[in-house]
């Protein structure tokens, strides 16, 4: 990535001389200012999140960063998906609505990959920036089959991606209370996922054990809810992976104290304290402490 970055410090700086901002202003909330300062002298690469910052500080295009004589319009493409990538990761999804609509004019994004995902995105961020008691599942979903008609419109042999955005549709559904439909498209992702002999990212079929385990119990289906919990703990620890470790953990706890295994449940429970209390995770560790203490009293 370094290679893309080479006059990023020559840019930065000839910005903000030009714009008359000092050091100390533009790197508030940023980064420090030894650390900018080493950007500019390009002693230091900033992050993709960084120069996003900075660019909006200094009211420019991310782009305006890139040169797009060379490969790096290729780079600049995977830089801003990496970016809304990591927004999404923090379902910070004003900002992605932001990137998308500003990226879905730049000429860059014309190819179906690219208009593939950004459509994919925003999808996601028309649904979930909408108050939840006036969401449009019907638009999204739509938008959602439109990206995935752009390069599968039969829907044979889906690549990673596309089920990912399979899986944005079931998600909303989940989230919408169509449990369901949630439950009929995540059992056709997993189908989905066992044709491939590797994933590159292996997440996805966590993430689709995770939705499953999650409306099952909704649903009050917590023996069937429990098969996916479980599949999900196995799999976190064969791949050595922490990622909804303890979220699975919980499910677990949930599921067996609805089916009257207090034991078990306490048990599972402690599990995902340990975990959450691991990852920092402090609003879910108050949680679990909480209901260990009311489970304590009965």
């Amino acid at each position: 990535m370094s290679e893309n970055f080479l006059n990023i410090g020559e840019i930065l700086q000839s910005l903000r001389v030009n714009k008359g901002i000092a050091l100390e202003e533009l790197a508030e909330d940023i980064c420090s200012v030894e650390e900018l300062d080493l950007m500019e002298k390009n002693k230091q690469v900033p992050t993709i999140d960084q120069l996003f910052m900075l660019a909006n500080k200094l009211n420019v295009k991310l782009s305006d960063f890139f040169d797009f004589t060379s490969a790096d319009s290729a780079s600049y493409v995977s830089a801003v998906s990496g970016l809304i990538n990591k927004y999404k990761r923090e379902r910070n999804y004003k900002a992605i609505d932001e990137i998308v609509q500003r990226e879905k004019v730049n000429p860059l994004f014309n190819f179906p990959s690219s208009q593939q995902f950004l459509l994919w995105n925003e999808a996601i961020c028309l649904y979930y920036l909408s108050e939840p008691q006036i969401r449009d599942k019907e638009t999204s979903v739509k938008m959602l089959n439109e990206a995935l008609d752009i390069t599968n419109p039969l829907r044979k042999g889906l690549s990673e991606r596309e089920i990912e955005i399979k899986m944005s549709i079931a998600i909303i559904e989940k989230d919408h209370m169509n449990f369901e439909g949630a439950i009929t498209i995540l059992k056709e992702i997993l189908e989905d996922i066992d044709k491939f002999p590797a994933l590159a990212e292996p997440q996805i079929r966590l993430r689709a054990l995770f939705g499953l385990s999650q409306s099952l119990s909704r649903l009050n289906k917590f023996e069937e809810s429990l098969i996916y919990s479980e599949k999900g703990i196995k799999q976190c620890i064969n791949d050595e992976v922490l990622y909804l470790l303890g979220e699975f953990l919980y499910q677990s706890a949930s599921n067996n104290l609805a089916l009257d295994n207090k034991k078990l449940g306490i048990d599972y429970l402690n599990k995902a304290l340990n975990i959450f209390k691991l990852q920092e995770n402090h609003a879910f560790s108050n949680f679990v402490e909480n209901e260990l203490e009311k489970l304590s009293k009965e």
